[in-house]
């Protein structure tokens, strides 16, 4: 199993993690499809590995809104509950000891895996292993990165067409999200994309409590 997320960092929009489940030798399979870090492909070979993934393999998605992310008091602990909510749902009825690859978003690799091991319904046929940049090193967790960085655009479409409104990728760096920021991030229409508890809106607040002040 590989498991990898997608949207930690922007201000805007959902964290979806992704799971997929395949046999050892499926690894092979995969990286001739030309599978590895999401954002390493081009969005249209992305598109073209997602459905081949989808079609052969058994998969799951947790999505993380901005709401649940700005009540989490840790997203790494956040991470770590949908990581487990993953590997329980996949290792359902599976037979025999499964190996689940995950791409660590903590840099304590250690602590990030005891939380994530206390969270697993049947940790005695669990194989944990965590390590950076895993979606470089193992197909399977490749396949994961695609899903849930194709999951995370799907949703950024979808949450544009139903608001009407261009906010770009959702980075803090990128201009567009920038600008629609500063435009918005007191309207109450667009509250639901907006991960509040982010540095980049905070300071859009504290501004505006000091140009109420003088």
């Amino acid at each position: 199993m590989g498991i990898d997320d997608a949207g930690r960092g922007p201000v805007l929009g959902p964290m979806t993690l992704a799971g997929v489940l395949a046999e050892e030798k499926d690894n092979e399979i995969i990286k001739s499809w030309g599978a590895k870090d999401s954002k390493l492909l081009t969005p249209k070979k992305r598109a073209e590995i997602k459905e081949k993934i989808l079609a052969n393999f058994k998969n799951h998605i947790e999505i993380s809104l901005p709401v649940e992310i700005d009540e989490s008091s840790n997203l790494n602990y956040l991470e770590a509950i949908k990581t487990a909510m993953i590997i329980n749902e996949l290792s359902e009825n599976q037979d025999g000891e499964i190996k689940v690859f995950v791409d660590c978003p903590s840099t304590n690799i250690e602590s990030w895996s005891n939380d994530v091991q206390k969270l697993i319904k049947n940790p005695e046929k669990i194989i944990l292993i965590c390590e950076h940049k895993a979606d470089l090193n193992h197909s399977v967790v490749s396949a994961a990165s695609i899903l849930a960085k194709e999951k995370r655009e799907s949703e950024l479409r979808k949450l544009k067409k139903e608001l009407e409104v261009d906010f770009g990728s959702g980075y803090p760096a990128d201009p567009k999200t920038k600008n629609f920021l500063k435009e918005n991030f007191q309207n109450e229409k667009y509250a639901k994309i907006i991960r509040f508890s982010w540095k980049t809106v905070k300071k859009l607040f504290e501004g505006k409590s000091q140009e109420k002040l003088f």
